[in-house]
């Protein structure tokens, strides 16, 4: 483990504990929940990106820790890693009530933290899960112009660059994919999700 990296993410949660400017943290203390920060290796070359956790993993503090998370990790697997090699984290951090979808106003004060997760993990890949988590990670890393519905650029990859926490700017390739909680709502799905994550093989 590096120490370096680990104090930095160790910085980034201990000011989402205490986040109480957002509008989610008084939902977050009068439930009990936990900010989701984020898990996985700190020098992992993929890193995966969700949209905001739900009700599993605001009481775990881990992310895609419910059935999603579990198909997550046979998806995971099926390219030949452990879920414990990559790193898995939300673009909002805290449960937004009743499992809706995230606000712009959300996205726009909880991106930062992901920001800086990026620039202290260095992943070679950021595979987005679902359409607000592409939509941001796309605009945020100079890809506006390739930004199409999901529906049309799931399984395919991007390439950019990001400003590390050196200010050294480091190479980036982007993979777009669905949530894989759509898998649950439509088995027709799997398959999809399988086919689109044979894309990451040549990064692992």
């Amino acid at each position: 483990m590096n120490p370096s990296k680990y104090d930095a993410l160790k910085r980034i949660r201990d000011e989402l504990l205490a986040f109480s400017h957002s509008p989610l943290y008084e939902y977050r203390t009068a439930n009990g929940y936990l900010p989701v920060v984020g898990e996985g290796s700190h020098d992992a070359t993929i890193m995966f990106v969700g949209e905001a956790p739900g009700q599993n993993e605001a009481k775990t503090g881990r992310p895609f820790c419910g059935a999603a998370g579990t198909f997550l990790t046979e998806l995971i697997e099926g390219i030949g890693l452990k879920r414990e090699q990559v790193y898995i984290t939300n673009i909002v951090k805290d449960r937004p009530p009743e499992n809706r979808d995230p606000t712009p106003e959300e996205i726009a004060l909880y991106s930062p933290f992901l920001d800086r997760q990026v620039k202290i993990i260095k992943p070679r890949v950021i595979a987005t899960l679902g359409r607000h988590s592409m939509g941001y990670v796309m605009r945020r890393y100079d890809l506006d112009l390739e930004l199409e519905p999901i529906s049309r650029i799931h399984g395919k990859s991007f390439e950019t660059t990001f400003i590390d926490e050196n200010n050294e700017p480091q190479p980036l390739t982007v993979v777009a994919l669905y949530h894989p909680a759509s898998a649950l709502y439509n088995g027709g799905m799997r398959g999809t999700h399988k086919q689109d994550f044979e894309i990451l093989k040549k990064f692992v």
